[in-house]
């Protein structure tokens, strides 16, 4: 008679001291091992190394504490001994990665987060193919689960992660890991951080995520300084004569940004059929933004109108200009502005067009939220951002010329 032959099974919890929290305390990890291979995770319980045994693998003392995380640890290895039974019994062999699966609630076909991530990023690319949206957008949201991975793994030894492990500490923790492991700046986080609440948005919405992970989590973003080019500087750039033709295509289609508020992709997408005759009988721009898919209407003024019968005929499938890279635009760009005398100590960019239209108008009288319309904006909120930076402008041009005013003041008696 045949004999099966039985595994070897073992349950570890140890502390991850390579990894200590910003209170001081470590992570408790659970090491299980079947016949010599080793799969481990996070107990997600937290304590001082000082208070570890470990010869016994458990929480020193009989404190309340104490009594709380050792009764957890039981529970633990209680649910991992029944799932090894479990398994041994329908399937007859166990290994340590179907396991640990099988305790997490990771069962082969069972709908995970990082899973429902993926065929979000499937869903998405789909829409990016289609023209409903951006290459670079996708592509953020791929980076953004490879962080996730990355932290998961880390943290807490996880190669995948269930919707109930969505919880305010992990939020933190993963931004904790952004900020501090990866140093990302503040605005980088801040960005990762809205496309991660989108998913769990999304997640809600599909009732596969009972309660909100971002509900303690508070961050902003921080206003930094948005370059552009004032009136003086924009009339010396129209009347630069630039000597390759390159050049001159790449002058004029920031130009014609500046005077449009249209962005770069928004330009290279731009289709003699989106150039329509309005009830006023002026020429607008009807279009949708790219990459908020929300309208943007502007009235043609002269200078955009001439850039466009200039290069009229020279594009293919009914477009209105020969668009080159981004890249490239932006490396003409540059060389451009070096030939400048006033443009020399800027960073001309082509998303620096898109700053320009906006303070330029501004400044000149066109209310905040005609201003918002033409750039798209979902929220008025982002077009005020302009109307800070003009404020903050006032305020230095006067202090460029209080010292002229020191005279004036050495002089004056206050009369009682």
């Amino acid at each position: 008679m045949e004999t099966t032959k039985k595994s070897t099974f073992k349950v570890l919890f140890y502390l991850k001291k390579n990894a200590p929290k910003k209170n001081g305390k470590v992570t408790i990890m659970c090491r299980i091992t079947v016949n010599g291979k080793q799969s481990a995770f996070s107990t997600k319980l937290d304590i001082s190394a000082s208070n570890w045994d470990l010869k016994y693998g458990r929480f020193l003392g009989k404190s309340r504490e104490a009594q709380e995380v050792n009764g957890k640890l039981d529970k633990i290895r209680l649910g991992i001994e029944e799932c090894y039974s479990k398994i041994l019994k329908n399937e007859g062999a166990v290994n340590s990665t179907k396991l640990k699966n099988t305790f997490l609630g990771m069962e082969i076909g069972e709908l995970t987060f990082f899973k429902f991530y993926e065929q979000f990023i499937a869903d998405f690319e789909k829409k990016v193919n289609s023209g409903l949206r951006v290459q670079g957008t996708h592509r953020r949201y791929k980076t953004l689960l490879k962080h996730l991975r990355n932290f998961a793994l880390v943290k807490y030894c996880y190669t995948d992660v269930m919707f109930n492990d969505l919880t305010p500490e992990f939020v933190q923790d993963f931004d904790y890991y952004l900020r501090d492991d990866l140093t990302l700046n503040h605005n980088t986080i801040w960005n990762y951080m809205i496309g991660f609440t989108t998913l769990c948005r999304l997640a809600m919405s599909r009732k596969y995520l009972a309660f909100n992970p971002f509900s303690e989590y508070k961050n902003i973003k921080k206003d930094k300084d948005r370059g552009y080019l004032l009136r003086n500087e924009l009339e010396q750039l129209v009347t630069f004569n630039c000597e390759k033709k390159k050049d001159e295509l790449v002058k004029d289609l920031f130009i014609f940004s500046c005077f449009t508020g249209l962005s770069y992709s928004d330009m290279k997408g731009l289709k003699n059929s989106n150039i329509q005759d309005f009830f006023d009988g002026k020429r607008w721009i009807i279009v949708r933004r790219k990459k908020t898919a929300t309208s943007s209407n502007v009235m043609l003024l002269d200078i955009p109108i001439m850039i466009i019968e200039k290069y009229a005929g020279l594009s293919k499938d009914g477009k209105v200009f020969p668009v080159p890279s981004n890249t490239v635009c932006n490396d003409r760009l540059k060389i451009i502005s070096q030939q400048i005398d006033c443009l020399k100590e800027k960073k001309v960019t082509f998303h620096l067009a898109r700053h320009t239209f906006a303070t330029l108008f501004l400044s000149e009288g066109v209310p905040l939220e005609s201003l918002s319309k033409m750039l798209g904006h979902k929220n008025i909120a982002t077009t005020q951002i302009y109307a800070k930076i003009l404020n903050e402008k006032v305020g230095k041009d006067m202090q460029k010329v209080s010292h002229k005013f020191k005279s004036m003041e050495s002089s004056f008696v206050v009369q009682l």
